[in-house]
């Protein structure tokens, strides 16, 4: 009798799905690749064709350049060949991610990419999928991982901007997704004043508004004196936080959006004085309870704490394994 998924063979460099020669977000170029979404420990350049949802093809020819692309929507199912279908769903983790589900021969199963359950005004929240094998992410894997409301983590930041009203707060997010949510965070919570940005984060946060996230007024620091960056918020990479560039501003708070800023080291270490616990990824809860919901024969656990996700699927009577993926950062988080 045949292994319950042994049609896919999960790789250091990625997933291979053997009957369609075709891989899930391989880490090196490939002749047919499917990608999950736009960060770059999953989407790389150089592949012969990509089918990707539509946004994840425009940031993917931002970072990269022109792709041989083939967008797949939401919903969508194509045929990769060999007996195997795919269909895009919702992932909730950034603009465009998606789920990869593979179908062959009657089995299921779902490769997550990266995802989280809570809301974002920036993407189409997480849609979970019934399988046989549910491929996730374990990112924030550990019990100790579960984050706070957003709104309170917001409001956390326009109350330091309020209390300070000569100094601007500096926030470090990634480039794509964690900037723009913020940006976008902090519209619905009522604040109106434009958001300063580093000439790095411009690109994608340009992208979002051409692909209808509405991000409200944003000016560059570049452009702008000193004296008026007082009281304002200015969204910059981590790296910017400490860095020559930020001196250009009027004595900045500096913030980090990250749900590794739970642990009070990570931002010690980073000379975060406002740590803002925002991450795009599911954090322990949300993740037992993903697996909950979807009831899989089987969990394969890949790049995060794998031990602890798969001893929670052993004591609740779901087989798991942990995959040696290699090459899987934590880029956006």
């Amino acid at each position: 009798m045949a292994k319950l998924g042994d049609w896919i063979d999960p790789q250091p460099h990625g997933i291979y799905v053997k009957p369609a020669d075709i891989w899930v977000d391989p880490s090196r170029p490939v002749p047919r690749a499917l990608v999950t979404h736009g960060h770059a420990d999953h989407a790389r350049g150089g592949h012969a064709a990509v089918w990707a949802t539509p946004e994840t093809l425009a940031i993917m020819g931002v970072r990269y350049g022109p792709q041989a692309g083939i967008p797949v929507a939401y919903g969508e199912t194509v045929d990769c060949g060999g007996g195997v279908e795919a269909t895009f769903v919702p992932a909730g983790h950034v603009l465009g991610s998606a789920q990869i589900v593979l179908d062959h021969r009657g089995e299921r199963i779902v490769v997550s990419g990266d995802y989280k359950r809570r809301a974002d005004p920036t993407c189409t929240g997480f849609q979970p999928v019934k399988c046989d094998v549910f491929i996730t992410e374990a990112t924030f894997g550990l019990p100790v991982f579960r984050h706070p409301e957003t709104g309170d983590e917001i409001d956390k930041l326009t109350a330091a901007l309020r209390a300070n009203p000569t100094r601007c707060v500096l926030v470090g997010a990634y480039a794509l997704g964690k900037a723009q949510r913020v940006i976008r965070e902090l519209r619905d919570r009522g604040h109106d004043d434009p958001i300063y940005l580093h000439g790095a984060v411009q690109r994608l946060c340009d992208l979002y508004v051409e692909l209808g996230v509405d991000l409200g007024e944003l000016r560059l620091v570049a452009d702008t004196p000193k004296a008026d960056l007082m009281g304002k918020v200015v969204v910059a990479p981590p790296g910017a936080l400490n860095d020559r560039w930020s001196r250009r501003l009027p004595d900045p708070i500096t913030a980090m959006a990250s749900g590794w800023m739970r642990v009070r080291q990570r931002a010690v270490q980073r000379n975060v004085e406002l740590p803002l616990i925002l991450s795009d990824h599911a954090d322990w809860d949300e993740l037992t309870d993903t697996l909950t919901e979807i009831a899989p024969r089987e969990v394969w656990v890949t790049h995060g704490r794998e031990d602890a996700l798969v001893h929670w699927c052993m004591t609740h009577q779901i087989k798991a394994r942990a995959l040696a993926l290699v090459g899987y950062e934590d880029e956006d988080d």
